[in-house]
């Protein structure tokens, strides 16, 4: 709800320069994913220890605090620690993939997370355009106030709502054995496609991180400074809207025919995409190339979701998914900064090129080791069996 307007936020705090904003807005939003990604890892290891319902409580919590503090910064380092100390307890989303995967049988993994994908975008879809247009209504403070209370009240349907299921043992003795740190990073070091696809979370949340602080900028440029918080916020959404409508098709079909050809292809599509929006003119060419990022984007999470399922042993998933979730973190930090220092330098059309040249080198690099597993192994295999 809050995310639209960071940026014309910061320009309430005083008389800041265009550059000053930019790349304020970028370490602002980035900040955040500084301590998640360093708390990602520990609480995916609670989880898999204690339970993940307790996480997903506590988590609740801390950011409808912290998201209740924003409401009243009146300065941009205020606005800066508080964003800091909000990344402790961010992970919500990711705690409940990794809760929802641990009991949820692999050979339909894909559709049940893209599932997850589809109602926590239909949150991501409506809060841009609720937030906008309630920052436009009430202004930008009370607005932080009115999302902090929504996120208290998750937390409450999830401590009076959710029942967490304990998983029965089986044959497979793997599934449950206790895992140290070491063995757990050895076996992700060991699975080569596995790594690049944890590796890839990064790059992509790179990519597509770059432009969103600086997003409700590059609207003020082609559609003008008329109810620009809420057309901030139909930007946003139109990428909800893409992934709400196909982020479960995308999982079913991975189920089918294989996560890792989807992933290749959803990284193809979204660069593609991505390019064009450095050349619109009015607001409206870039909802629908958001709208057309949201369906490429919105396949990506379910589907390495389910592949890290269906590779991870279930004992380890929760950690696994943790330094997969302190990758996407490290990707927050890293892509805001790099957009927002791109488009100081070069504008808002080099901010595009990047991304867009990002997301192919991330396809390129999927299907180099798609290739190598699939094909490469299996050759050197049969010879070396041949032989013998």
């Amino acid at each position: 709800m809050v995310l639209p307007f960071i940026s014309l936020y910061i320009e309430e705090f005083g008389s800041f320069s265009d550059d000053y904003v930019q790349t304020w807005s970028g370490w602002i939003f980035g900040i955040t994913f500084v301590t998640a990604f360093i708390f990602s890892p520990i609480w995916g290891r609670i989880g898999d220890k204690f339970g993940r319902k307790k996480i997903l409580i506590l988590s609740a919590a801390g950011l409808g605090v912290s998201i209740l503090l924003m409401g009243f910064a009146n300065s941009v380092w205020e606005l800066f620690l508080l964003r800091l100390f909000m990344g402790i307890f961010t992970g919500f989303i990711p705690m409940s993939q990794a809760m929802i995967s641990t009991q949820t049988p692999k050979k339909i993994a894909g559709q049940v997370l893209g599932t997850l994908q589809t109602g926590s975008i239909t949150g991501a879809l409506m809060g841009p355009m609720l937030g906008g247009a309630l920052a436009d209504v009430f202004g930008y403070a009370p607005t932080f106030r009115w999302t902090s209370i929504t996120i208290m009240a998750s937390g409450l349907i999830v401590l009076f709502g959710v029942k967490e299921l304990l998983v029965k043992k089986d044959d497979n003795e793997s599934e449950f054995k206790s895992y140290s740190t070491k063995e757990v990073l050895l076996h992700v070091i060991k699975n080569p496609v596995l790594l690049v696809v944890m590796l890839l979370s990064a790059l992509v949340q790179i990519a597509h991180f770059s432009i969103q602080p600086i997003l409700s900028l590059y609207v003020a440029e082609i559609h003008g400074p008329a109810n620009i918080a809420f057309f901030s916020g139909v930007a946003f959404s139109a990428a909800g809207l893409g992934n709400l409508l196909m982020a479960k098709r995308w999982g079913r079909l991975g189920d089918r025919i294989g996560y890792t050809k989807i992933m290749i292809f959803l990284l193809f599509m979204a660069g593609i995409v991505y390019f064009p929006g450095a050349f619109v003119t009015n607001i409206w060419q870039l909802v629908v190339l958001r709208f057309l990022l949201g369906i490429s984007i919105g396949g990506l999470v379910p589907v390495r979701i389910a592949y890290i399922r269906q590779e991870a042993p279930l004992s380890m998933q929760g950690e696994v998914l943790g330094y997969n979730t302190s990758l996407r973190f490290l990707g927050n930090i890293i892509g805001p900064a790099l957009g927002g220092v791109i488009s100081g330098f070069y504008g808002f059309m080099g901010v595009f090129f990047v991304t867009s040249g990002l997301l192919i080198l991330g396809g390129f690099i999927m299907l180099i080791a798609w290739y190598r597993h699939e094909y490469e192994g299996k050759h050197s295999h049969s010879f070396s069996s041949s032989r013998g």
